[in-house]
């Protein structure tokens, strides 16, 4: 199924349905500030296998990241980490980072696997972040790549939802999508280090 909802001023009914989706168990495709995403609730296993056959990876070995709404739910998920990643993070959220943190207890459960690091993503994009927020937890996100050798990312929501409509339950077209996907910012170490340089340039956030 695609859904049309208007980036700037998101249609309430049309977020409900995807959230509902969600709930239940769905995939989903989904709009942020670089790449369209794939994406599912990390309290549905079932869900997060579904995400990882489609990417044709086993979920133990993947490297999802999780959309957040804010920096409210990072601590369920992370260990503690310095004042100078939290103030880089707040400086750069929402925004088109990726940050690599130490994960806690919580996420090898989520991802039966045994995940010492977790990607946080809270991407400037309202309809992503309303998502999350009215489903009350992250979901996960994994970029959706162009089959083209020279195209990397897929910018149309009809082209991606012609590609992916056996595989996922409902596309959100939010509008065409970047073509750049997100900065990587590993924040495990002493310091910072850029493992993928994306949109987001570091120096604008340290």
């Amino acid at each position: 199924m695609l859904i049309r909802i208007h980036p700037e001023n998101p249609s309430e009914r049309l977020l409900k349905m995807a959230v509902d989706c969600l709930r239940k168990g769905g995939v989903i495709i989904y709009p942020t500030d670089t790449v369209y995403a794939i994406g599912c609730d990390i309290h549905q296993p079932r869900a997060v296998q579904r995400v990882a056959q489609i990417k044709n990876i086993k979920p133990e070995k993947a490297n999802f990241s999780l959309i957040c709404n804010d920096l409210s739910h990072i601590s369920d998920l992370t260990k503690p980490f310095s004042t100078t990643v939290y103030k880089a993070m707040k400086k750069g959220t929402p925004g088109p980072f990726t940050f690599i943190l130490n994960a806690n207890s919580n996420v090898p459960k989520l991802f039966q696997s045994r995940k010492k690091t977790i990607g946080i993503r809270i991407p400037d994009n309202r309809i992503a972040r309303e998502i999350v927020h009215k489903l009350g937890n992250p979901i996960i996100s994994t970029s959706v790549y162009d089959n083209d050798e020279i195209i990397e990312y897929t910018t149309d929501a009809e082209l991606i939802h012609e590609n992916y409509q056996q595989h996922v339950d409902i596309v959100v077209d939010g509008g065409n999508g970047g073509n750049q996907a997100s900065t990587v910012i590993d924040c495990t170490g002493d310091e910072m280090l850029v493992v993928r340089q994306g949109k987001g340039m570091i120096e604008d956030i340290l």
